[in-house]
């Protein structure tokens, strides 16, 4: 068994949650910190973009309308409205034999304790390993299109998932849908027209699902928990032991909220 971190940070803002992620990837990379499950949640509810997704993707007048906040991520990928979700990272060296490889092999590694969490909560999940979909419209909306290695229910993606590859090591980050209704997102993205809008809020439904309307019945967020760290801990033969965050990742996550995360310069990039 190898000793990992657990994290659980209480539900935060956006730009925290992602501030806080590269910090501990900045300390692992220097030693400083333990590999870490992390798991988390969100509030307010919060659109993240990935990497390299252009920010004229937001309708920022009707997400400011609902309350909503932004965020860019470091991984790549489309966007997620991030509410009534369980959010999960790890953080890890580049050596660290479940992360070592190439990203599909890491991502596989990875998607096998998913996979577990998953069928823990009584989940009929299977693995999507190839991610093509030829019928596929372009679209900025992460959920409605399998990739590599993602956890569907009847051809349904449940669980969405990045990563990204540093010289400090590897950050993987994902969502678990718990309940709430899924075409939220589209109210706070660009589209050509409201018709355009409600074709791919009906597409969304088709193509992407919640724990609660795979399963008929609400999964609390500790539930989901408890079973992703049964999952990790036995699918990759980690002893996660539950430890809080140390004064200088904290101090430079607030730094990186500052100076990175809550700034246009990085959020809205074009």
């Amino acid at each position: 068994m190898t000793l990992w971190r657990l994290l659980i940070t209480s539900p935060a803002r956006g730009a925290w949650n992602m501030a806080l992620d590269e910090s501990i990837l900045e300390h692992i990379g220097r030693g400083e910190s333990l590999p870490t499950l992390r798991l988390y949640a969100w509030d307010p509810a919060c659109l993240s973009l990935g990497h390299a997704q252009p920010f004229s993707d937001v309708d920022t007048t009707r997400l400011n309308e609902r309350g909503w906040e932004i965020v860019r991520r470091a991984t790549g990928g489309r966007a997620i409205l991030h509410t009534d979700e369980l959010t999960y990272s790890v953080i890890a060296p580049n050596d660290e034999p479940r992360v070592a490889g190439s990203v599909l092999e890491s991502y596989n590694r990875l998607a096998q304790a998913l996979l577990l969490a998953v069928k823990n909560l009584d989940l009929p999940v299977e693995m999507k390993e190839d991610g093509t979909d030829a019928n596929s419209t372009p679209n900025p909306v992460c959920f409605e299109v399998p990739s590599a290695y993602e956890i569907t229910v009847d051809g349904k993606k449940l669980i969405g998932s990045a990563q990204a590859r540093k010289k400090e090591g590897v950050l993987q980050h994902g969502a678990l849908p718990l309940t709430g209704d899924l075409t939220r997102i589209c109210q706070a993205l660009v589209f050509e027209s409201e018709s355009a809008r409600e074709d791919a809020s009906a597409r969304l439904l088709t193509r992407a699902t919640t724990v609660e309307s795979a399963l008929r019945r609400a999964i609390s967020w500790e539930t989901a928990a408890q079973a992703f760290i049964r999952a990790f801990e036995a699918q990759l033969g980690l002893s996660l032991e539950r430890r809080d965050l140390s004064e200088s990742e904290s101090r430079r996550t607030d730094e990186l909220v500052k100076e990175k995360y809550d700034h246009p310069s990085w959020t809205e990039r074009v």
